[in-house]
């Protein structure tokens, strides 16, 4: 009898294992650190979920994706194209976080005006204080960091143009790229996120902008100007699965987490 219940429970056991609903989560990779993080913390209130963040797709790779059903929640980081509409899928926005800066961590550089970053992506300074050469690591023409980033200014705007056109410039296609080549590259420069770099501990060094810090709180003062949004989209029928993530991320828990990340979370689902 005894043997008879513990097979029993063995077979109750896997069938649970193999029941548990997948949840697959994609997309911009600069949100994919706190997804993980977020994940976690979720899965422990809802065994019966597994959730599956995967490498990134980018926004446009991740609403593709969930027009084609292969994913059940895409993670994006700029709004639907006109195209993307017709898709007729549901937005949630999830938080904000500071656009940030980076160097590799040696760099001698604690803060950038406006004026010093357009002059450097121009091209006109070549050099950090020290003398070594600065490197610029880009994002493709349309990457919703260079919007952000020509929103700085017209000239910015015509600097980014100019670094694009010029011959041998690294350019990341993912943001794990572009924060890994910051990283490893002397006298490296780029952008990437606050939530990023804390999410997945990464050791970029992050600057100053025209004299502010960016933290979680100097974006909500306004004091520092320059953020990153980031959404959930997923298909209008959403699933248990998809809705009790979505629940949990804007739950008091999932809100201590963003916070903690340094992101500012959006308490209205819509």
């Amino acid at each position: 009898m005894v043997l008879f219940l513990v097979a029993v429970a063995g077979v109750l056991l896997n069938t649970s294992a193999v029941d548990a609903e997948v949840l697959r989560i994609g997309g911009t990779g600069s949100g994919l650190g706190t997804v993980r993080i977020l994940a976690s913390a979720f899965e422990k209130k809802h065994p019966h979920l597994e959730v599956q963040v995967l490498p990134s797709i980018g926004s446009s790779g991740a609403i593709n994706a969930i027009a084609q059903g292969a994913l059940d929640i895409g993670l994006v980081s700029r709004p639907l194209k006109r195209e993307e509409l017709l898709f007729g899928l549901m937005v949630t926005n999830i938080y904000k976080t500071p656009f940030v800066l980076a160097t590799e961590r040696r760099t001698p550089a604690a803060n950038l005006s406006h004026e010093d970053l357009a002059r450097i992506y121009k091209g006109e300074t070549k050099l950090w204080p020290n003398g070594e050469r600065i490197r610029i690591v880009l994002r493709p023409a349309a990457d919703a960091d260079n919007v952000i980033a020509r929103g700085i200014s017209s000239k910015m705007s015509d600097a980014i143009d100019k670094a694009l056109l010029r011959e041998g410039m690294v350019v990341a296609s993912t943001d794990q790229e572009c924060i890994e080549l910051i990283e490893m590259t002397p006298g490296a420069i780029g952008f990437s996120t606050l939530a990023q770099i804390m999410a997945e501990g990464r050791t970029a060094k992050i600057l100053s902008y025209n004299g502010v810090f960016p933290s979680r709180r100097s974006l909500m003062n306004g004091t520092y100007p320059l953020s990153l949004e980031l959404a959930f989209v997923t298909k209008p029928d959403r699933s248990f699965a998809v809705r009790s993530f979505i629940d949990f991320v804007h739950s008091p828990k999932g809100m201590e987490i963003l916070e903690t990340l340094g992101s500012i979370p959006f308490k209205d689902k819509q």
